[in-house]
């Protein structure tokens, strides 16, 4: 079993299955539940958005799993820890009446129990990708690193596929034979039971580490490295111009994410699409998550072929112009699904082509003897843009509708571009990042 151990594909795969499951469903499919439980939209944007903080605050503690046991030890904790958290939200879903689901009132505080399950599965999971991803570079050499990259990344598709597609398509089914609390909580325990099975087979698949996560013995040398490389990380030339367009970049996405499932479940007559969960798994969640993943794919070759610089504004338009496609929706509302399919996919494609320019930056903002510290501060500085605005988008929707909230997300593009101006000027020098 020992040589089995050492097989990465006994354990990459599924490793990063269990990294996106739970972010995803945390991130994603709480604003699915939320909505379908008849939570209004301003509530519920400012509630789901506040979990994405343990994601923005996580470089805080990263130092914490380097120093304390083995990536291994962490990993199996808190792979039982989320398979524990997924029971608790199984278990603490609430029963609304009928009357206040169909009204969209029923009010958050229903749902408390069930936030800080959702919060702490939320901690846990960061620090679980903390620990998995060094437990990545620890355990494989140089060259199986190179080889397994598209592996990881190709499984957590996969997981965000499952976390979202299916079971957005399993809870509409199962709510056509039973009431809709009892088919979330049937969907959380099959995610429990997914995460507890990929646990066990873990506790036998992970190989042990074999050489120390650190070289720092004091916590002393622990907190001087960690304020260095903070330091430094400031120190960098042209970062305020990084950090904004760090924050501003996807500003219109930020605020459509937040009002995407509102808008697909709501009525016509409430300016919606009036789509069953089953619909969404399919549209939103599977095809369009595939189209955003090829984006992404074509997105990377065409930088790799003619070079960011040149490539940079065509990533600014793929990011921006596809927006279109809900003003559209919002103002059109097709009843034929096909229609709804081609702007949903047009929009993720354009999304996941243009947001490559957006991880390329965060690379190059890493760039030096601290990369890794510094690409996880950059990360803190990514979700921290989607968490802001959407806490916002919910309320700003009830206020003006959602034909013109998109309105406005479209014009929020401008930021988008006004922000691109610099980076476009910086590429265009081919700058290094020095510490």
């Amino acid at each position: 079993m020992s040589t089995l151990k050492r097989n990465p594909w006994l354990w990459v795969p599924t490793l990063y299955l269990i990294e996106g499951i739970p972010y995803v469903i945390v991130n994603n499919i709480s604003m699915a539940m939320l909505t379908a439980m008849g939570v209004p939209n301003g509530q519920m944007a400012l509630f789901t958005s506040l979990l994405y903080l343990p994601w923005i605050i996580k470089p805080l503690w990263g130092p914490i799993v380097d120093i304390v046991r083995t990536k291994r030890w962490w990993i199996i904790s808190m792979q039982v820890l989320l398979t524990a958290c997924f029971v608790g939200l199984a278990l603490t879903i609430p029963q609304p009446e009928a009357a206040m689901i169909a009204e969209h009132t029923t009010p958050i505080h229903l749902f408390m129990a069930m936030l800080i399950i959702f919060w702490i599965t939320a901690f846990v999971s960061a620090t679980h990708d903390i620990a998995a991803d060094g437990f990545y570079i620890l355990s494989l050499n140089e060259s199986q690193q190179a080889a397994f990259v598209g592996i990881r990344s190709t499984f957590y598709r996969i997981a965000t596929i499952l976390g979202q597609g299916a079971l957005l398509f399993v809870v509409g089914r199962l709510s056509l034979t039973r009431d809709i609390s009892s088919a979330w909580q049937l969907a959380f325990f099959a995610a429990a039971i997914l995460l507890g099975v990929c646990t066990l087979w873990h506790t036998r698949a992970l190989p042990h580490e074999e050489q120390k996560t650190t070289e720092i013995h004091s916590l002393r040398e622990v907190l001087k490295t960690f304020a260095h490389t903070w330091t430094t990380f400031f120190q960098k030339k042209g970062l305020a111009i990084a950090i904004l367009f760090l924050l501003l970049f996807r500003l219109p996405e930020a605020l459509i994410l937040k009002i995407i499932y509102p808008f697909m479940m709501a009525s016509v007559d409430n300016g919606g699409l009036a789509l069953t969960l089953d619909t969404i798994g399919i549209v939103y969640s599977t095809i369009g998550l595939i189209c955003l993943t090829i984006g992404g794919i074509i997105g990377g070759l065409f930088v790799s072929h003619i070079g960011i610089y040149r490539a940079f504004w065509w990533m600014v338009a793929a990011i921006t112009l596809p927006d279109l496609a809900y003003v559209y929706l919002a103002y059109a509302q097709p009843e034929q699904l096909l229609w709804i399919t081609v702007a949903i996919a047009i929009e993720q494609f354009g999304y996941g082509f243009g947001f490559t320019a957006y991880m390329l930056y965060m690379i190059r903002c890493s760039e030096g003897k601290y990369c890794s510290s510094h690409y996880a501060i950059c990360t803190m500085f990514m979700a921290l843009s989607m968490m802001l605005p959407g806490m916002i988008a919910g309320y700003l929707q009830e206020a003006i509708g959602y034909a013109a909230f998109f309105l406005l997300a479209m014009g929020c593009c401008l930021v988008t571009v006004i922000v691109s101006v610099p980076i476009s000027k910086q590429l265009k020098h081919n700058p290094t990042q020095n510490d």
